[in-house]
């Protein structure tokens, strides 16, 4: 996960969800918060302890998971 210095992961904070920066922000929520049309700026007014970095970087964050190949598993026949 190179690149990603924005991200983290603690078992302790939002039970261990992707977050922004330690904080209890997590990716989806953010993701969320684009896809429903908020503006960075917008972001950061609602969640002021946001940095304007931490959106996009989330947003790559989320491009770099849907790039992972999902192998559907094979039902069992009896």
């Amino acid at each position: 996960m190179l690149g990603f210095d924005r991200i983290t992961f603690d078992s302790q904070v939002m039970g261990g969800r992707a977050c922004v920066r330690g904080m209890r922000i997590t990716v989806s929520l953010l993701v969320n918060l684009v896809a429903n049309g908020m503006t960075v700026a917008e972001i950061i007014e609602a969640y002021p302890y946001l940095e304007p970095e931490d959106i996009p970087q989330a947003l790559h964050y989320v491009a770099w998971l849907a790039e992972e190949t999902v192998y559907p598993l094979e039902p069992v026949h009896p």
